[in-house]
């Protein structure tokens, strides 16, 4: 009889698991491989398959393990914390939850990065160098890019964009191509609208803890115009597609909508926002959807 997992092991997985938002995965992985395969025509090998993975798992644990160790005290004020929006480690085992949590990020995130350097150019392993920098800088001590306003966004949405960005280095893509460079500074936009609008929510909160962000410093109501203007602007570059890319205009517009529907929170009110972005966490799996089948008329175009 095989012996079973001790209890306390099944925990400390779970705890892990949870710190790397399993919900979150897709977003991720799938501009990875989604960029790798258009850019090759389709091709499937080792490099797609480990790094579709490391983007799927050892990234998301790296990149939310870490903002939920150094940000665990302002998250224990936090209502949003504890569910589909952030794990929340229990306060009597904190310590020894965030340890392991950043022992997990070490263990899975090296051997595929080691692996993953020794497949690409200069140019390629310096993109994958800065994506993980960014991911770390986010979140760690000193750096703590999330509380430095407008390179906050920035930095949140290369998160997304840079696995896109890795793939179409790694194989040698054209990056000022028509097909590409919309979709890149359109993909951008998205990401720091989208943390942008995120941001509204937690605007007193941030205020009174001392966290600096984009929507603490030009307020709720200016966070919102801005994050609506910037999906404006992504659907607009996406339009310079060439046929039928130019039908991905059509997909920022369901995110402005939502967005613009809060046009009028104020600071006072601005808790009332996390209707938006809980929206907006499902809206990625539709819009993934319609990628998808956008990226098979585009390869049998």
């Amino acid at each position: 009889m095989e012996p079973e997992a001790s209890p306390g092991a099944l925990v400390a997985l779970r705890e892990i698991a949870a710190a790397s938002r399993p919900f979150s995965w897709i977003n991720t992985a799938y501009p990875f491989a989604a960029g790798y395969l258009v850019a090759t025509g389709g091709r499937i090998d080792a490099a797609l398959v480990v790094g579709t993975l490391y983007f799927l798992v050892p990234y998301n644990l790296l990149m939310y393990g870490v903002n939920d160790v150094f940000d665990y005290a302002s998250d224990l004020r936090n209502p949003r914390k504890g569910g589909i929006e952030g794990a929340l480690a229990d306060p009597t085992t904190a310590r020894r939850t965030h340890r392991r949590i950043l022992w997990a990020c070490v263990v899975t995130n090296v051997p595929f990065l080691a692996w993953m350097l020794l497949q690409g150019d200069a140019g390629a392993n310096l993109t994958l160098a800065v994506v993980v920098f960014l991911v770390v800088a986010y979140s760690a001590p000193v750096l703590r890019f999330k509380e430095r306003p407008f390179l906050d966004s920035f930095t949140s949405a290369m998160h997304f964009v840079g696995p896109l960005l890795y793939a179409l280095v790694l194989v040698g893509a054209d990056l000022g191509a028509r097909s590409v460079w919309p979709v890149l500074a359109a993909f951008v936009l998205w990401g720091a609208a989208s943390h942008a609008f995120g941001a509204v929510q937690d605007v007193q909160a941030d205020r009174a803890g001392g966290i600096g962000s984009v929507a603490t410093v030009i307020g709720a109501h200016r966070t919102v115009v801005v994050a609506s203007a910037a999906y404006l602007v992504a659907a607009l570059l996406l339009a310079f597609l060439p046929w039928p890319g130019w039908l991905a205009a059509l997909l920022p517009l369901p995110y402005l909508v939502n967005v613009a529907s809060f046009w009028s929170v104020r600071d006072e009110d601005c808790e009332r926002a996390n209707a938006g972005w809980r929206r907006f966490l499902w809206l990625n799996l539709v819009t993934g959807f319609l990628v998808t089948m956008l990226l098979i008329g585009i390869t049998w175009t």
